[in-house]
């Protein structure tokens, strides 16, 4: 079975790497390489760059044919999986991430094998290639993932930034091996990777600007409502000892000492956090309940209310009429 192409989108490879069963992270999209959006979306496990293929483009830098035994790298060797090989290109190498049974099976597995059996393992990876094709689009005549590209048609391609044992990989499916883009310090959660990345992606962007205007950069974050859920709770916890303190004083009839003012001081700047901390829980609860809705949107077979809503209209003899006013109507416009 062959792999459908999927849309580039936080939603969509939010829910992919969640049928994958892999906890605890997310994607969001990036739309600003200035270093205020790199770090609000700290820790960053990896980013994703969606750009135009060009066959003709040569790239002289040199792949590591040798790379880091701790890298997991893989070859891509089938059509239209590039995005979910990007993501897994990330998710595999990140130990602190929960993956799920199905990938830390895959990964053990294919621990000693060279890139092109690892991208053989993901082909035949039936957990793996049910969940990508799970956003096939279905159309009325050739099932999506069934379609080849031709030489008209505009072709995207996915690849992967990462940091790795103090190295800042760029790991490309189409490449016989990875890139090092150079020692970084520090992990996911350090900026230093992301200020490193920044105008390797600024500078691919600027050298097809001038032809090409569709790009898209996504994130692999840790999970937004987790993260702002354990915050509450530590200030909830910061709260009840403040209070605490705030009722020793008062039984001891301190209530003029400086202490007890610098406690109320603290008390009305953990309500504060507590109230944006709730807000951003509710907005991620929010976001997360669009993402499902459009998401059952984008996997909803339309085509049978589409064939019988055209038959009621040719039942009472309403659809010819309207194909004869749209075909004047296009005709008035040329």
């Amino acid at each position: 079975m062959s792999w459908c192409t999927i849309e580039s989108n936080p939603g969509v490879f939010t829910e992919l790497i969640q049928q994958m069963h892999v906890k605890g992270a997310q994607v969001e999209e990036l739309y600003s390489l200035d270093l205020d959006s790199l770090d609000s979306l700290r820790p960053v496990y990896g980013l994703v760059f969606l750009f135009k293929w060009r066959p003709e483009e040569k790239d002289e830098r040199v792949v590591i044919t040798d790379p880091n035994p701790n890298l997991f790298f893989a070859r891509q060797v089938i059509n239209n999986a590039c995005a979910s090989q990007a993501i897994l290109s990330i998710l595999m190498n990140c130990p602190d991430m929960d993956i799920g049974p199905e990938l830390s099976k895959l990964k053990e597995f294919t621990k000693n094998f060279p890139p092109e059996l690892k991208g053989l393992a993901i082909n035949n990876c039936e957990a793996i290639r049910a969940a990508h094709n799970s956003f096939a689009r279905l159309g009325p005549f050739v099932p999506e993932e069934q379609k080849a590209a031709s030489e008209e048609d505009d072709v995207y391609h996915f690849i992967s930034y990462l940091p790795v044992d103090g190295v800042l990989y760029e790991l490309d499916g189409l490449k016989e091996g990875p890139i090092s883009l150079g020692q970084c310090t520090g992990g996911h959660g350090d900026m230093d990777w992301l200020l490193m990345v920044q105008p390797v992606i600024q500078e691919r962007i600027e050298r097809h600007s001038n032809s090409e205007i569709r790009f898209n950069l996504l994130a692999i974050v840790k999970n937004r409502k987790e993260m702002y859920t354990a915050e509450l709770k530590e200030l909830q916890k910061r709260r009840e000892r403040i209070l605490q303190q705030l009722a020793a004083f008062q039984a001891e009839r301190l209530v003029d000492n400086g202490n007890y003012e610098s406690l109320n001081k603290s008390m009305s700047e953990v309500n504060a956090a507590i109230e944006s901390a709730t807000e951003k829980i509710l907005m991620e609860e929010e976001k997360f309940k669009k993402w499902r809705t459009e998401n059952i949107r984008r996997k909803h077979n339309y085509i049978p209310f589409l064939f019988n809503f055209l038959k009621i209209l040719a039942e009472k003899k309403q659809l010819k009429p309207l194909i004869e006013k749209a075909k004047q109507k296009t005709s008035a416009s040329k």
